[in-house]
Formats: C-alpha cells, structure tokens, sequence
C-alpha cells in the first residue's frame, strides 16, 4: 500500500516528459528546437543573438535572430515578439543581467501553453532553450532518466550539415 497521496479524480493528469525534448514555438516559426527541462532552473530561456528593442504602435517589442540547432550557425530564423518584461536574473555561474521577457506559446506533443522566455546569448551552453520549473509547474513530471517522449524531427533538421 502507497502512502502516496492520491489526486482528486477532477484533477487533470500530469504528462510526462523527458529531461530533454524537442518543442515548437510556432509565433516565432521556430520549427523544431531542442530543450533541456530544468527544474532546478525557475525560468525558461531562448538562445538570441542580435536583440534590438524597437516600438510598434507604442508598444515595446523585439527583434532578434536564433540558431535552433545546436552546431548549425547556417540555419538562422529571424524573430520578433511582444516584450512583456525586462527582469535581472542570475545565471548559473552567479552573474546579474537585464533579460527580455517574450510570452510565447511552446507545442510539444499536441499540448500547447504559453511560457515565458528570456532572451540571452546561449552559444556556449549545451542547449538553445531551456524550460524552467515555472514553464512546466501543474502541466507536466519531469522523467530525468528518459528523452524524447513527443520524438524527434527528422535527422536533417538536427544534425551540422557535412562538409
């Protein structure tokens, strides 16, 4: 017998998911992008490089430039979102920076949820997204030792071109 506490049967069940999947951010017609799910992280992250801050109708907004896929500068997808915040957060290694916020919805295996993104320079960390706890919380379980629940694009889209 479980001491496990059991769910209210109208709670809606968690998905579970890997440490590490492929989502889409289709608002910014990124396709396919590998992220690590982070729980030990509070908020989600976007690798973007060439952020600029402009106006549209008087509302602030950005534009910047991705590589969804790791080791492939050849493969760029120009961005542009709503910005719903500037907050300092603290990396892993201890610094403080200004980030932009974007609200963006993330699709992963038919579920789609809006998370919030910071932007920042993720070259030369092991993924180009990061899902924090926050982006995740009441939705879905985190499985550390599985992978790809919702699968993977086609090989084409993950690897470096040969040269």
């Amino acid at each position: 017998m479980s001491n496990l506490p059991t769910p209210p049967a109208t709670e809606t069940p968690l998905v579970i998911m890997g440490w590490r999947e492929w989502v889409r951010l289709p608002d910014l017609k990124i396709g396919h992008i590998k992220a690590k799910i982070d729980t030990g992280a509070r908020s989600s992250s976007l690798h973007a490089f060439e952020i600029e801050p402009f106006d549209k109708s008087g509302v602030p907004w950005v534009r910047f430039q991705v590589h969804p896929i790791q080791r492939r500068d050849d493969f760029t997808v120009h961005c542009e979102a709503e910005v719903h915040d500037v907050r300092k957060i603290r990396s892993s290694s201890g610094s403080a920076s200004n980030r932009f916020v974007i609200l963006t919805p993330v699709l992963w295996m038919g579920e789609t949820w809006t998370v919030e993104l910071t932007l920042a320079d993720r070259t030369k960390m092991g993924f180009r997204m990061l899902v924090g706890r926050e982006a995740v919380r009441g939705r879905m379980l985190v499985d550390p030792s599985r992978s790809y629940f919702g699968g993977r694009p086609p090989r084409r889209l993950r690897r470096r071109p040969k040269s």
